[in-house]
């Protein structure tokens, strides 16, 4: 073993307790400001219904659409494949787990839509519909057909439709209550934010209603839609975006951004506005940068060329969006939001490629990194969080399996979770 090395030190054991102390607040303010991702599970789109058209059936139509759509324009998984080009060795599983996704689970997170896809309505109408929209929601989680997520995107906190989408907000949750309660998940979407202010009093209106119900405190989130540029640099030159986090009290979980509403406010226009846009890129690289850590989740845009019409231009509709998709993912923006049914083969085809094509070179860095078996990359607790957090994303969507992941990697599911989320506590890890 060799000479055991002497130890010796020079400070005395006040400095040590001294600094500590010095850092207390800082502690509890990063512990409060950045608690890391929730652990749970994210959405890998978001669909928007308007609420005068969404009913009971509007999940499985959509899922149904998507099908007939796939059978009419790529009706195999070779042709599928070969409009999209996805890898001839992945051909056969993504096609074949896209269908029975869209058979199974078409849509991951539904909102229905009181502002830009429903408009101004007369009050007694958009009365009715928010009550009917609770009514669905519930009907659909009592009888198994909801989506893992669904809520309502009411009108924003602006002085013209202030008041009414206070109202809609109000009527919704009420009619969850009165129907048996607030399901596990339900989502609010807080649409046109531009001030801080604007989420502070959302805030105040979800306290006092959660005052007038008994509710726990805090049990009420909600999205915040970025769609202006002042919302992402304020007047004073300040991220607002992160001031908007900070106002939301913890109750901000995700950051949405809308697409053509934040474009045309740039002066892009209209031919060019797209997710892709450098204009987008900026505004959802500082929403990345102010959101990491605070366990606030960022969700890409969408695309307005559906893919509707003949073969031939389905077929260019499907390929910019399954290219979107691919490159939203690379920039680790894991949603976005999917506006026509025919969106969704795509959808599923660009998440489950992006997650098979990575598994096996994934699931063996983490194995390596917990046996210490070493290898041409030398990883770190920082890269197997990710590594982790990528396999769980798969196995959330649908892409991955559970069993499969188990046996590349020697990990059970809580295993991954222990790895990809300190929030869940210590780690125990049964190496391979």
């Amino acid at each position: 073993m060799g000479q055991q090395e002497k130890v010796a030190t020079s400070l005395a054991g006040a400095v040590s307790e001294e600094i500590s102390a010095s850092l207390t607040a800082v502690d509890d303010e990063l512990a409060r400001r950045y608690p890391g991702d929730p652990g749970t599970r994210q959405p890998v789109h978001t669909v928007y219904v308007p609420g005068d058209t969404f009913t009971a059936g509007t999940i499985r139509s959509w899922g149904d659409q998507a099908l007939k759509a796939l059978d009419e324009h790529a009706p195999d998984a070779a042709s599928f494949a070969a409009v999209l080009g996805i890898p001839e060795e992945l051909a056969a599983p993504v096609h074949d787990r896209v269908r029975a996704k869209l058979g199974r689970e078409p849509v991951e997170d539904l909102r229905i839509d009181f502002e830009d896809g429903y408009g101004p309505r007369p009050d007694a109408e958009e009365d009715e519909a928010a009550a009917r929209a609770a009514r669905l929601i519930s009907e659909a989680y009592e009888n198994g057909t909801a989506a893992p997520y669904m809520g309502i995107r009411m009108k924003c906190m602006e002085a013209a439709v202030r008041d009414r989408g206070i109202r809609t907000t109000d009527i919704f949750l009420t009619g969850l209550m009165q129907a048996g309660g607030l399901p596990e998940g339900l989502v609010l979407t807080l649409p046109k934010v531009t001030y801080p202010e604007q989420v502070t009093a959302f805030v105040r209106l979800l306290e006092a209603f959660e005052e007038a119900h008994g509710l726990p405190s805090g049990r009420l989130g909600f999205e915040i839609q970025i769609e202006t540029s002042q919302s992402i640099l304020a007047a004073d030159g300040t991220a607002a975006v992160a001031r908007m986090i900070d106002a939301a009290r913890g109750r901000a979980t995700g950051l949405h951004y809308g697409t053509f509403d934040y474009s045309a406010c740039v002066g892009v226009s209209a031919a060019y506005q797209a997710s892709d846009h450098p204009a987008a890129d900026h505004a959802k690289a500082v929403m990345q940068v102010a959101a990491a850590g605070t366990g606030v989740r960022v969700s890409d845009g969408s695309t307005n060329v559906l893919p509707v019409g003949p073969t031939h231009q389905v077929h260019e509709a499907w390929r910019l969006h399954y290219g979107l998709t691919r490159r939203a993912l690379a920039r680790a923006y894991y949603q976005g939001w999917d506006m026509h049914p025919g969106h969704l083969p795509t959808r599923y085809a660009a998440v489950y490629t992006f997650y098979r094509e990575g598994l096996e070179q994934a699931a063996a860095r983490l194995a390596a990194y917990v046996a210490k078996a070493g290898g041409d990359v030398m990883d770190e607790p920082a890269t197997a969080k990710a590594l982790s957090g990528y396999l769980l994303r798969g196995i959330d969507c649908g892409a991955l399996d559970t069993a499969e992941v188990a046996r590349l990697t020697g990990l059970t599911r809580a295993d991954l979770d222990a790895f990809a989320s300190p929030r869940r506590g210590g780690l125990t890890v049964t190496a391979p």
